[in-house]
């Protein structure tokens, strides 16, 4: 049983994705995460010895911190964050445990650089359909809570990513994130990223159907279509639309995803 300070694995793996997900960080020494160079989705790595970073970084939010066993490393740094203030409590077993109860990781690998302020970039073309609205949801909830989302005109996008480091995704290139076969950008990131889970698969084939025109693949597609169409055609820099109705129409459907998963 976990005990007042800590949170278990399963307890954890609900919450992330939600909005009441406290912020994570992965606090492993460089050996601890080279055995095992993956993250819990949504976690950020940082270095246990820049404690005034973290809490100046952390303020104001709730805090799980990740070490390779939850031993003294993340309860030293759950303690330290607790006297400035913030909320800390410290993952039951470590990454270890996670790993071994077989719950989601995202490998770092599949991670771009990030740029001086520790955030991932991403650009794509303007006026974004399901696909585009997709992505930008299921990022910064499972892979970087920091990520930065660009739009531009379609002919400046491969330019604005070399010039500014971003990462392309969905667009009509040979690029990584984007279309293979099939599937769509959306789907590629989920098998890419490690989140394979029931409720992100049924959310995957949820927008592959509105995305592709295949609206008989799951019966939520038809309405996530309709509902993507109108802020669309009225946002072409989608900076109220990826904050707004879209997003929290895909966060309903994964979480009712979530509750069929486990019905």
């Amino acid at each position: 049983m976990s005990s007042l300070l800590e949170i278990s694995p399963e307890k954890l793996a609900r919450l992330i994705g939600t909005p009441q997900c406290p912020a994570l960080i992965d606090v492993r020494i460089d050996e601890d995460f080279d055995a095992d160079p993956r993250l819990v989705p949504g976690s950020i790595r940082r270095d246990y010895r820049e404690l005034q970073l973290l809490t100046d970084d952390l303020c104001g939010q709730a805090v799980i911190v990740v070490c390779h066993r939850g031993k003294k490393l993340s309860y030293g740094v759950a303690a330290w964050l607790r006297n400035a203030g913030i909320p800390a409590d410290v993952l039951e077993g470590g990454f270890e445990a996670w790993a071994e109860a077989r719950h989601p990781a995202v490998p770092a690998s599949a991670l771009r650089k990030r740029d001086e302020q520790g955030r991932t970039v991403w650009v794509t073309r303007t006026r974004p359909k399901i696909d585009r609205i997709a992505c930008p949801w299921l990022i910064p909830r499972f892979v970087d809570p920091n990520a930065v989302f660009l739009f531009v005109a379609p002919a400046e996008v491969e330019a604005v990513a070399e010039r500014f480091g971003a990462t392309l995704f969905d667009i009509d290139a040979p690029v990584r994130w984007s279309h293979r076969g099939e599937f769509c950008t959306f789907d590629v990131m989920i098998e890419e990223f490690g989140l394979a889970t029931e409720p992100l698969l049924r959310l995957a084939t949820t927008v592959r159907g509105a995305d592709t025109a295949r609206l008989d693949l799951e019966p939520q597609a038809p309405g996530l279509l309709a509902a993507s169409l109108g802020p669309s055609r009225m946002y072409a820099v989608p900076r109220s639309l990826a904050a707004a109705a879209s997003p929290a129409l895909a966060g309903a459907l994964f979480a009712a995803s979530f509750v069929l998963g486990r019905s």
